[in-house]
């Protein structure tokens, strides 16, 4: 069998939310792919952290960059799906860790798409996404009965209104923190969310009022539509 890429969630901060399939693969193979320039200091590492083994593996820093110029992107994207071939031309399995589940605006999405056209093959391994612990933390339920769930990168849809029915998620709202908040506070919804979420530095607001315009990289907010 062909050497395979795994892009492994490792859930949104606790390490306890880990999946055993998760641990299993880190344990297991040698390689282990994490994005940014320094392994050690990625988010996905700390919280992968807590398996043991993963102090003994061959660390690959693959660099995303965090810009919108999509050529600039794109080579990156290149780039890093090409380090991650050179370790599978080589017969070796590579993990790619990831924050949350990989499925849900996860930037190894771009490198699947290259390796899968490059003839690879990847296997994604699921995660808790982080709105599921971020509503659980909250004791929040996300849906109920026939509520639709509507989960948005507020970063791109800060200009349309959350006029439909059911509940709202709010994902990458940190740089445009203080236009959500208006769009938060002209629904006229129950707010509540969460920064950094099962970490160390964990912090909850339960009002739109609450929230500062300064929020982390890793806020995300719920807002539930009221039933009077």
């Amino acid at each position: 069998m062909r050497a395979t890429a795994y892009g492994v969630g490792v859930g949104p901060g606790d390490p306890e939310l880990m999946s055993l399939k998760a641990v299993r693969l880190i344990r297991e193979n040698r390689v282990i792919a994490v994005p940014g320039k320094d392994p050690k200091e990625s988010v996905a590492y700390q919280i992968a952290a807590a398996v043991p083994e993963l102090a003994e593996k061959e660390l690959l820093a693959v660099h995303m960059p965090m810009v919108k110029d999509r050529e600039k992107l794109a080579e990156a994207h290149r780039k890093g799906a090409e380090m991650l071939e050179e370790v599978l031309d080589r017969g070796e399995n590579v993990v790619y860790l990831t924050l949350g589940d990989p499925t849900v605006y996860c930037t190894f999405s771009y490198l699947e798409h290259i390796l899968e056209a490059d003839g690879y093959p990847v296997e994604l391994v699921p995660a808790v996404p982080s709105f599921c612990a971020a509503a659980a933390r909250l004791n929040l339920s996300l849906a109920e009965w026939d509520e639709p769930l509507h989960v948005i990168p507020a970063v791109h849809k800060t200009d349309a209104p959350l006029d439909q029915p059911g509940t709202y998620v709010l994902m990458k709202s940190a740089s445009h923190m203080a236009e959500a908040k208006k769009l938060l506070l002209d629904s006229g919804r129950d707010v509540a969310a969460v920064e950094n979420c099962g970490m160390e530095n964990e912090r909850i607001y339960r009002s739109v009022e609450e929230i500062p315009d300064d929020a982390g990289y890793f806020s995300l907010i719920i807002a539930k539509e009221r039933h009077d």
